[in-house]
């Protein structure tokens, strides 16, 4: 292989990789944005983060679909009560697998309260996340969220399980 060859092979090795690194970071800031934005009531923001027909499904107990959905929960009264009352949702930074233009994510996520009358935090929910996210023309956004309470049972343990595999 001539130099010239070689340096232009490691070029292209080190761009592959900056590629990757600045997809993984794009995901891990689009990820860290849900919090704020749903605990300062920006619902177009939060919806905003998902694909137009993206999914968000809370551990079975409910579904949403598309930005609509999404926006309509945050202007909700069950969260505007929660967001009033002092709330915050706290995600862990995600493992991220990167497949070209797709990717998955799983984290963990707190929901934390304040309590008023003792004048203290709690943690109200802590659950198990996965992201299946896609890059499109104007960057990546969420394709659907799982999200399932981590309560001894063995369906958030196997979503957590695959992020451990590849």
């Amino acid at each position: 292989m001539t130099d010239v060859a070689a340096l232009e092979a490691r070029l292209a090795s080190l761009e592959a990789r900056v590629n990757a690194l600045e997809d993984h970071e794009e995901i891990a800031q689009l990820i860290a944005s849900y919090g704020p934005a749903v605990d300062s009531g920006a619902a177009d923001a939060a919806a905003n983060l998902w694909e137009a027909d993206g999914v968000f499904d809370v551990g079975g107990h409910f579904t949403m679909n598309g930005h609509a959905d999404i926006a309509a929960m945050v202007l909700g009264e069950g969260h505007q009560s929660l967001i009033h009352n002092g709330c915050g949702h706290v995600l862990t930074a995600p493992r991220i697998r990167l497949d070209g233009d797709e990717a998955v994510a799983w984290n963990y996520a707190f929901n934390i309260r304040w309590d008023a009358p003792n004048e203290r935090f709690w943690i109200a929910r802590l659950s198990a996340n996965e992201w299946q996210c896609r890059r499109g023309p104007d960057g990546w956004h969420v394709a659907r969220r799982t999200n399932i309470n981590l309560d001894g049972a063995e369906q958030p343990r196997e979503l957590l399980r695959h992020s451990t595999v590849g």
